[in-house]
């Protein structure tokens, strides 16, 4: 039953949702070199406003999204060996193949467990960041995981779980930021 769920969620998202626009900008949101701006734009920002604690904030973020990387992509990818969905022809008659599919498994999605872990360990360390600047953080790493999904290249609980994942790692990043400064 979940099973059918989550194609009927695949299908929804990754058809229902065509159209031009978003044909356009979510293969590119998905793209992590897109977003090599806002990474130096977030370590500068860090630099510039947490002087003395900017060092071990920067020491963690980089363990919180490695450990993150390495249990989405080494751990649990590779236990679980799930298909993505542009490699499950069974499960489909025809759907949209944005981006080119890739030979790895789908379950968890690195894209979201990574950015994920970034947002969430910076809503929680930065401190003294307006609100509307956390959600930002927080709507940046759903617009990445939905592009994932309207790709063609995971199922939505691939990326709601590796959400989760993400959130896990940043919430055990944070804490030990917290006791190291």
């Amino acid at each position: 039953m979940l099973q059918q769920l989550d194609v009927f969620l695949f299908e929804c998202i990754n058809s229902g949702l065509t159209n031009p626009l978003f044909d356009y900008i979510l293969p590119i949101i998905r793209e992590k070199t897109v977003w090599l701006p806002l990474y130096v734009f977030l370590l500068a920002f860090i630099i510039f406003n947490y002087r003395k604690q900017s060092y071990w904030m920067i020491i963690f973020l980089f363990i919180t999204a490695g450990t993150s990387d390495i249990i989405s992509s080494h751990v649990i990818k590779k236990s679980v060996q799930r298909l993505r969905p542009c490699n499950s022809t069974e499960l489909f008659e025809d759907f949209n193949r944005r981006v080119r599919c890739g030979s790895g498994y789908s379950f968890t999605s690195s894209h979201a467990a990574n950015h994920y872990a970034i947002a969430w360990y910076l809503v929680f360390v930065l401190v003294g960041i307006p609100r509307w600047a956390k959600y930002s953080l927080l709507i940046w790493a759903g617009a990445i995981c939905l592009a994932q999904v309207y790709v063609g290249v995971h199922f939505p609980v691939d990326v709601l779980c590796g959400a989760l994942l993400g959130f896990l790692v940043a919430y055990g990043g944070s804490r030990l930021y917290g006791r190291v400064v």
